[in-house]
């Protein structure tokens, strides 16, 4: 799985198409993503004694081919490639040919 956690990335389908947003959790066994304010959801929190009953909206996970990478200075989104150089490896922008951290 190419996007990691803290990448810029924008959704490419489904109802959130168009949103860019930042990607709070990978989760490259399932390959899904968590991305901030992308795909909200309603989650009912059942009262205890010390936290009263409400109704939360929190992000939910969606799969990984339904993102791309968001690259600043090409400002679009890009696939990202691999170069290997002095034994390491590199994520790199396929648009800008840029070198991401």
């Amino acid at each position: 799985m190419q996007i990691r956690k803290n990448d810029v990335v924008m959704v490419i389908t489904g109802k959130d198409k168009g949103k860019k947003g930042k990607v709070l959790k990978a989760m490259p066994k399932e390959n899904r993503v968590i991305v901030e304010g992308v795909n909200m959801q309603t989650k009912h929190q059942k009262q205890t004694r010390t936290v009263k009953a409400e109704i939360k909206n929190q992000e939910g996970p969606i799969h990984v081919s339904n993102v791309m990478y968001y690259d600043k200075k090409a400002n679009a989104p890009t696939r990202i490639g691999y170069k290997i150089e002095n034994g390491k490896k590199f994520r790199v922008s396929k648009k800008s040919g840029e070198v991401l951290e």
